[in-house]
């Protein structure tokens, strides 16, 4: 049966239509995730796809009920557009996310009450969105990092959206790495306090659970934003990996985490795809971005409490 995303906040907030892992080699990024996580890559299969717009190459795939959209510029890079800045500024890293939503001028205007900046695409900023708008980009700065297109629509072929789906996901449970679903996407922040208050307050997240993470040494908010979570990370200590990376880019995409059901398959499998591996925790694997296209990459058995995508 096709997935039904569950929703967050009065203009329908549901999925996450995907993340967009920046790279400089689409081709061998898809055959990296095929090989590794048992990718279903169901655009740009063969060929990615090009945008002269963007001057970038993408493709679409599934790792679970994760949609990931593979990206990188054109070359020579052109750092004039908003792709080949991006990766001239970060290089192979994290990018974005999507969140389809029912009701987008609603949410626009919600937002921009609450002084989320939204910026036109020609330049200049947004007063009042108007109707029929396709898609709009809050401003990172206002979003605490997180880069997030806000849209109307579906991915094109959208696996999820076929009656079919059901079958195809447990098909991942199969495969060594076990994965079950999505269990966040880590922003990392320098406030956690002025973070959550932001997503709840002004973006209608809803907070779940917070502490202390032993696995990135942080305090942390994990916040329900549509069919998936965002779990708000602010480093304790400045010399791990989240310190530095929080220190080097500010507020931004960290890190992607796996719900498995078996921690020690996953690590055996990493292992055999020459992918190095720490357990921060009994609970989670952590990949060495090193190995990974530069994308941190967490594996873990641990649940939270009042999960609404436990089964």
């Amino acid at each position: 049966m096709k997935q039904v995303p569950k929703k967050t906040g009065d203009f329908g907030i549901g999925q996450m239509i995907h993340c967009i892992h920046m790279t400089d080699d689409v081709k061998k990024l898809n055959d990296f995730y095929r090989d590794v996580f048992g990718a279903l890559v169901y655009m740009g299969e063969d060929e990615p796809n090009y945008l002269p717009p963007e001057d970038r190459w993408a493709s679409l795939m599934m790792v679970g009920d994760l949609c990931i959209e593979t990206m990188a510029p054109n070359t020579p890079v052109d750092a004039t557009k908003p792709v080949g800045k991006f990766y001239t500024k970060f290089g192979r890293h994290w990018h974005s996310v999507g969140y389809r939503v029912d009701d987008l001028t609603g949410l626009a205007n919600n937002m921009i009450e609450r002084g989320i900046y939204i910026g036109r695409p020609g330049g200049g900023k947004v007063e009042k969105m108007d109707e029929g708008v396709g898609y709009f980009y809050p401003s990172p700065r206002d979003m605490f990092g997180l880069m997030a297109e806000m849209c109307t629509h579906d991915m094109p072929n959208d696996p999820r959206l076929k009656d079919d789906w059901s079958e195809q996901a447990g098909k991942w449970s199969e495969h060594p790495l076990t994965i079950r679903r999505l269990a966040h996407v880590m922003l990392g922040v320098k406030d956690l306090d002025a973070a959550t208050a932001s997503y709840v307050n002004r973006v209608q997240a809803v907070p779940l659970q917070s502490g202390v993470d032993d696995v990135t040494q942080s305090k942390f908010q994990i916040v329900q934003l549509g069919d998936s979570l965002l779990k708000l990370v602010q480093p304790l200590d400045d010399a791990s990996d989240l310190g530095r990376h929080v220190a080097k880019y500010g507020n931004m995409i960290y890190a992607v985490t796996f719900r498995v059901a078996d921690l020690d398959s996953a690590e055996r499998w990493l292992a055999k795809k020459n992918i190095r591996t720490t357990r921060p925790t009994a609970t989670t694997v952590a990949a060495d971005p090193a190995d990974t296209w530069g994308a941190p990459y967490f594996f873990t058995t641990e649940s939270i409490p009042n999960d609404p995508f436990e089964d």
